[in-house]
């Protein structure tokens, strides 16, 4: 097979460009071109000094394809490449005839920076549509994930089934979404109709006490490229510092209830309003990514969800047993026989990060937490979350039926994770997770600011100052 490939040679005052005649056995796989620096001389060219690799192609069966693609200016020089196929090697000849051309140096300069322009621009266009894909293959795989989890629905509440045979059968895991009513609150609809991609987006609460931590995680939400996402904003402050930084705002309308505390109250105090708030949020038909501000997030977590439950939540657990679960033995000596008794373990979700569906057992859940967390004013939102999403049916109450998900805690990782084992570690730190939670640590900032440099800006040095753990507050 010979393939013919134009070529355009010029001459210097004083000196010949050469090309390079070469024979050599590679393999099938790939195959580098490379062209001479100008003005190389004949002597550099037998020395096999090869210098300035312009592109690369791939031989696939009996056909070559550019891996870049260069157009010269051609007038009468020609190379020819000639392929002699022989027990799967290829012997490759490079052959040129050197023809000189005069110009002056003006016009090769001008090419140059002509062709240099056109590979720029060539290469953006070639980004747009990389990303234009990548996007477009997302919404195909999220309407594929619906449409799955609809026919599983249609399957198990259309109508009475038959149990299919031995290892076959699984039940509903995915309740069917609730019907939007825009009536509950339509400034907020309007506002997520704008920000929404494919109804859902991550909302988080933010106050004037968590101002520095707000900025450092919209800064990564923008730097990732996440487009849905909203700040609820618990004060004028925090409300105008968002609208002065482009980020999209929500302030409610007044409401004492949730105001007094909103404007004064902690974080533990903050977090608990969050359950009555984004009652709104799935009422309009909307799935939230719920986010706690004292978070960095690395990529766009929408990536990496499943979907297929009511919630679907990182876990404050730090390996596969504290994450998963585990079968725990208590130990009583007294019972003789007997003295082994099995427990079922699982650490807590966290209540900082969680994805909820507009479903009935979502609905239900904010109902149960918010309200407990009304009457026990001691208690902690957290706490509460997990025994209403865990706790059983028993004599006297009524247990949640939410199906729920844990999300992989590398991915989605806490800072116990992070600060105690994957910066120790030189296989789990070259892993790039999606959100970095800085839950267990007081410090927060600080150690937002550190996982920033570490992972972002390259710093391997960045986590080294901190302790595994933190003083007593």
């Amino acid at each position: 097979m010979i393939l013919g490939i134009p070529l355009s040679l010029r001459k210097s005052p004083d000196r010949v460009v050469w090309a390079h005649t070469l024979s050599g056995e590679f393999s099938t796989s790939s195959i580098s071109f490379w062209l001479l620096r100008p003005q190389s001389t004949m002597q550099e060219v037998l020395q096999g000094s090869l210098k300035n690799n312009f592109g690369r192609g791939r031989v696939s069966g009996n056909s070559f394809k550019y891996g870049i693609y260069i157009q010269f200016n051609v007038k009468r020089p020609k190379s020819l490449i000639v392929f002699d196929w022989h027990k799967y090697k290829i012997h490759i000849l490079f052959s040129l005839s050197f023809h000189q051309v005069n110009s002056d140096s003006c016009e090769s300069s001008e090419r140059i920076n002509m062709l240099k322009s056109e590979f720029v621009e060539a290469s953006e266009k070639n980004s747009e549509l990389r990303k234009e894909i990548k996007e477009l293959t997302e919404k195909l795989r999220l309407a594929d994930q619906r449409k799955d989890n609809a026919q599983k629905q249609v399957l198990v509440l259309g109508k009475q089934q038959k149990a299919g045979p031995f290892g076959t059968v699984k039940g509903l895991r995915t309740s069917p979404a609730i019907i939007p009513d825009e009536s509950v609150n339509p400034r907020l609809a309007k506002i997520l109709e704008k920000v929404a991609v494919q109804r859902e987006l991550i909302v988080a609460l933010a106050n004037s006490n968590v101002k520095d931590m707000l900025e450092v995680w919209f800064t990564n939400i923008k730097r990732v490229g996440i487009p849905n996402y909203l700040v609820i904003a618990l004060d004028e402050k925090i409300a105008k510092f968002c609208e002065s930084k482009d980020v999209p705002v929500y302030k409610r309308d007044p409401d004492e209830g949730i105001d007094s505390v909103a404007r004064t109250g902690g974080n533990h105090a903050v977090s608990g309003l969050k359950f009555r708030i984004l009652r709104e949020f799935l009422q309009l038909g909307y799935s939230v990514l719920l986010s706690d501000v004292d978070i960095v997030y690395l990529q766009n977590p929408f990536h990496y969800l499943y979907r297929d439950s009511d919630v679907e939540s990182m876990t404050d657990g730090h390996n596969n047993m504290t994450a998963y679960g585990y079968n725990d033995v208590f130990d009583e000596p007294a019972m003789g026989w007997a003295r082994y008794a099995h427990t079922m373990r699982i650490w807590v979700y966290n209540s900082g990060f969680f994805y909820i569906r507009p479903t009935i057992p979502s609905i239900e859940l904010l109902d149960r937490v918010a309200n407990r967390l009304s009457q026990e004013p001691h208690s902690w939102d957290q706490a509460v979350f997990n025994e209403e999403l865990f706790f059983p049916s028993y004599p006297g109450y009524d247990g949640l039926h939410a199906a729920r998900r844990t999300m992989d805690f590398y991915l989605f990782m806490n800072s116990k994770v992070l600060f105690k084992t994957v910066r120790k570690d030189a296989n789990l730190s070259k892993l790039k997770p999606v959100i970095i939670h800085v839950n267990y640590h007081p410090d927060k900032l600080p150690r937002m600011k550190a996982v920033v440099e570490f992972y972002v800006k390259g710093n391997k040095d960045a986590l080294k100052p901190f302790p595994d753990g933190s003083n007593y507050l």
